[in-house]
């Protein structure tokens, strides 16, 4: 009986210790969470620190991009502004230049059923001696060609000098005799082949070769060796 008793004693303190080992092992997890809640988190902090500097900077770039595309604007609307302005100017010109070619194509004569003023006869006046002005300083284009003649005896017993001279006395306003030569062609005969310079409308070719073919008694046949324009 005496066993029983102390067994049971040995057993309720056994019970007792371990619960009051838990009991303190509770509070003491609980003083240290307690602990650890009272403690700032550096690390929350920095990253919220971060956070703060990342938003400041990210304003200040949306600033500076906001200027630059406000800077932007105003240089494009300066641009447009000077385009407008050289526009006009060139638009001014083409007319001014227009005013003049309308002027050089203006109406010297008007019409029979106006009445015009002294005044309006004289402007008229000077538009035509200014126009006949003009007009006269323009170079006339004088068409020319270059011919080669060949002119044929009767014989070999032909006067060939006397050819030569009789064709050179042809003269006449646009007609410029150049080099001659004579040149064989068969059985010791020779033809004159001589070059002149004309102007195209004062001598013609066929009138040139009738006047060579009077000469009857020298010349047998002219022949066109080369024409060409000048």
């Amino acid at each position: 009986m005496s066993a029983l008793i102390n067994e049971k004693v040995w057993l309720d303190k056994t019970i007792y210790t371990d619960a009051e080992r838990n009991y303190y092992e509770s509070l003491s997890k609980m003083d240290s969470v307690a602990a650890l809640a009272g403690v700032p988190n550096t690390e929350i902090n920095n990253k919220l620190n971060s956070l703060e500097k990342e938003n400041s900077d990210l304003k200040k770039a949306v600033d500076d991009l906001r200027k630059l595309v406000i800077s932007l604007q105003v240089r494009v609307e300066s641009l447009e502004s000077v385009g407008s302005s050289n526009n006009i100017q060139v638009e001014t010109t083409k007319k001014a230049t227009a005013q003049e070619d309308s002027d050089d194509g203006v109406d010297l004569f008007g019409s029979d059923d106006e009445e015009e003023s002294a005044e309006a006869a004289k402007i008229r006046e000077e538009r035509l001696a200014a126009y006949n002005a003009k007009k006269s300083k323009k170079p006339v284009l004088i068409a020319k060609s270059n011919i080669i003649l060949d002119v044929k005896p009767w014989d070999d017993e032909t006067d060939m000098k006397a050819m030569e001279e009789a064709v050179r006395s042809i003269s006449n306003d646009g007609l410029l005799w150049g080099a001659a030569k004579l040149v064989p062609l068969a059985f010791g005969i020779q033809k004159l082949q001589i070059s002149c310079v004309v102007e195209d409308e004062k001598i013609s070719v066929d009138w040139l070769t009738e006047e060579i073919e009077k000469f009857e008694d020298l010349v047998q046949s002219v022949d066109i060796a080369a024409f060409n324009k000048v």
